[in-house]
Formats: structure tokens, sequence, C-alpha cells
């Protein structure tokens, strides 16, 4: 069988489904190793998958960048999350290559399976070596460009309207300016292994790999007609607890009322703002509030000495054992949270931060599956406001239920592997094939 290699960020959003996808593999007799860094080791080796870690990317530098979080104003909040974005996506590309360059040399995979966001496979490593590159992209909708949707990042609504398009032409027109800096630091990595300038966008560059999977469906992501053939949408690829992780035994109590989930995600490093909001407006009401902090911050260290009776706060609870249990999510919008929550048929208030939040807020609103509530905005008062009314409404959960069930017709991590296995190099079947190695050019 083959040997498929995973290159992702040791984030949990990204090695989560990642997880999935690769027990999926295993399952079918692939060997799955992991190219990431010591922060996701633990956790990938005790699934037991190889870890290949980084060597010349600085795992403390992509740390510094996701972590900066901002309570400045939006526009300030904005012009940051680009300047961090850059820096993320192709300040560490040229010593991605350099590692992968090792790590193909050495491991020999029959597959790369590439972390949307993590450049180097597809911007480089696809046409200096003899090994296919499938892109794995875990968001609510598509990131590659087209008419069907408007520019990835901004939280805007489709283009259904005479008005609407003209708004998504001028955003589209703003949003080329400000990223063609990422296509010309892609092209000096690009030139210095002597390939060509890209002449379009990274990201419209990423829809020539063989096979672009998204852990979505159409009925969450606008039912484009735009997408190239190469684009699968998958559903949710669901991994949120070691195999030998018990339930907590408090889940059993709950049930007697509605549930209500509240969580700012994995990488949220600013104020609370969200669990405040939700523990002033739903304390003492007649429902059960499960508030979660993330593992990267513990929660006496957040200012909650005082919780209402009905509020429990806790640094993570898997998905998979508690959403069976839960009536609403109130969230920032992490799509691992999003795809999960709807996957579960469950309806959603979205409180979207940064980062690719606000394209799940407007999917979930778009499809009738629950309410947007911009951050500004997130008052006590209006946080109870909007649970009451997804907990009254049952139009929230009927579309929640319809955009969970397309979601699973999608098939999940299975069939993303069957199909993975459609563009995997098989040195077992045939004779093994010569790698082309191009070095780098001095």
């Amino acid at each position: 069988m083959g040997r498929c290699l995973f290159t992702v960020w040791p984030i949990p959003g990204h090695y989560n489904p990642a997880l999935a996808l690769g027990h999926a593999l295993a399952e079918r007799g692939h060997t799955v190793a992991f190219y990431t860094g010591n922060r996701a080791r633990a956790v990938v080796e005790r699934e037991g998958f190889e870890v290949l870690p980084f060597a010349r990317v600085d795992e403390e530098y992509v740390d510094r960048l996701l972590f900066d979080g901002t309570d400045a104003p939006r526009w300030r909040q904005l012009a940051a999350q680009r300047r961090r974005l850059r820096r993320w996506l192709t300040g560490m590309l040229r010593e991605q290559v350099e590692d992968l360059t090792v790590v193909l040399r050495e491991w020999q995979p029959d597959v790369i399976v590439c972390d949307v966001s993590m450049w180097g496979p597809h911007v480089v490593l696809a046409e200096t070596h003899d090994v296919p590159v499938v892109i794995f992209q875990f968001q609510a909708g598509c990131l590659l460009p087209g008419p069907g949707a408007p520019p990835a990042g901004f939280g805007l609504a489709p283009p259904r309207t005479r008005a609407a398009r003209g708004m998504v032409a001028a955003v589209r027109a703003l949003s080329a300016l400000a990223t063609r800096g990422l296509r010309e630091d892609a092209n000096q990595v690009r030139a210095a292994y002597r390939l060509p300038p890209l002449s379009g966008s990274v990201m419209a560059h990423a829809a020539e790999m063989p096979l672009y999977l998204v852990t979505s469906a159409p009925e969450l992501d606008y039912e484009r007609r735009d997408l190239p053939a190469c684009v699968q949408y998958i559903g949710p690829c669901h991994w949120d607890r070691p195999q030998s992780e018990t339930p907590p035994a408090w889940l059993s109590q709950l049930g007697l009322r509605p549930v209500v989930h509240v969580t700012e995600g994995t990488i949220h490093a600013r104020k609370p703002f969200l669990l405040a909001a939700a523990s002033a407006g739903l304390a003492e009401r007649d429902v059960d509030v499960i508030m979660t902090t993330g593992r990267h911050r513990h929660p006496s260290a957040l200012g909650f000495d005082r919780l209402p009776s009905n509020v429990r706060l806790e640094p993570w609870i898997a998905h998979s054992v508690l959403f069976p249990r839960t009536d609403v999510v109130v969230t920032t919008g992490g799509a691992g949270t999003v795809l999960a929550a709807l996957a579960a048929g469950i309806p959603l208030l979205v409180v979207p931060t940064e980062w690719d939040k606000p394209e799940s807020a407007r999917r979930v609103e778009q499809a009738g599956a629950g309410l947007m509530l911009p951050p500004h905005r997130c008052t006590p008062d209006r946080v109870r406001a909007a649970v009451e009314q997804l907990l009254d409404d049952r139009r929230f959960r009927r579309n929640a239920a319809r955009v969970g069930a397309a979601l699973r017709r999608c098939g999940g991590a299975p069939r993303a592997a069957k199909l993975i296995e459609q563009h995997t190099r098989h040195r077992y079947d045939t004779a093994p094939s010569q790698s082309r190695s191009v070095e780098m050019t001095t």
C-alpha cells in the first residue's frame, strides 16, 4: 500500500481533521506520517503516527503570529491580521521547502496531503519532486477564488444582487492589491528553485493540484458552480479525543433542560469577551451552560471567580460526547466547532473574531442554521436574546438538521481516503519511479 505524508501546522483546528483522515488511510492499509511541530507531537504519536518534526521552521515564530491577539478597534485588527497572515503563510515558506526536501528524500511518500495554509508543497514541491500533492482544506467554505463567492476573509454575503455584486467586485480588487505581496514572496522562493513565477494568486495555484478536499458541503458553501473538477466536498473529518479518554461523569446529569455550549476555540488570545457575555446573559436562566476556555488557557486565569449556578467552566470537552446533549452552540466561529455542530444538527450563534471565522458565521446565517452577532455588539442581553431565539424558533434546528444531513452525505474521512488513493503513486504495485529533485540555486 501507499505512504501518505501529512504536512500540517501544529494547531488543533488543523491537525485534528488530519488525524481523522490519517486514521481512515491507516485503516485502508496505508502508512501515515506527519510533518508538523513539536506542539502537536505528543497527540500525533499517541494516535500511532510517526512525526517528522520541523527542523528549519521556527515554531515559536508561528505561535507568536497566531496567538498575538489584540483588543484594538476592528479596522486595526484587520490591518494587523493582514500583516500576520503574510508572515505566517510566506514568512516560513523557504524553510518549509528546505525541511520537506529532506523529508521527501528520506521518507519517500507516495502522496502529500497538504494543510491548505502550509504552502511549501503546492507552491514548490509539486513541481520539483515526482510526488502528487493533495490540498486538505478544513473551513466551512472553499477558499478558491471565483465568481460564485465573495473574496475570502471578509464574511461578505454571496453576490446575488446587483448591489452585492458591486460590493464584491470592489472588495475583490482591493483584496488583490492587499495580497499581491503574498504572490511576490512565493515567486521569490519559486525562483530559487528555477520555477517560473505564478501569474495568478497563490490560492488559485492550489486549484492546479490533482485533488482539493474541502471539509464542507455545497449546501453550506452557497451552492457554488464555479469550482474546478479537482474540488471535492467531503464533509467534516471528526477527531476530537484520544481513544482512551473517557467522558466526564457530570455529563450524565445533563438533559433535564436545554444545554448551551459556549466556546472561544483553541487559539483565542484576547479577553474572554464571549464567555463573559454568555455567563452574564444566561445566568440563572432555565438552561445548563457548558463553557470551555481551550487548553491553551486555564480557567482560573480568566477572572471567573464566581459563576452562576447553571454555568460550568472547563478547559475542554470533546464534541463527540457533549454535542449529543447540546441544544445550541455559541462560538467565535472556528471551523471545527461550526462543522461539528452542524453535522450534529445543532443551531449556532456565531460571534466571529478573525481569520476564517467571519466566513463560517456568514455561511451559518445564509443557511438559516443560526445567527451572527458582531463582536462589538456582543453584550449579555444580546447573547441571551439570540440563544432564546434559537431555542424557541424550530426553523433554526430544522435548517441545521438539513445542513447536517448534507455534510454527512459527503462521506467524511472514509470517502476522502478513497479519493486520495486515486491520486497516490503506488510504489508497491509498480516499479519504483525515479524522484526528480531540483536543488535550490545560490
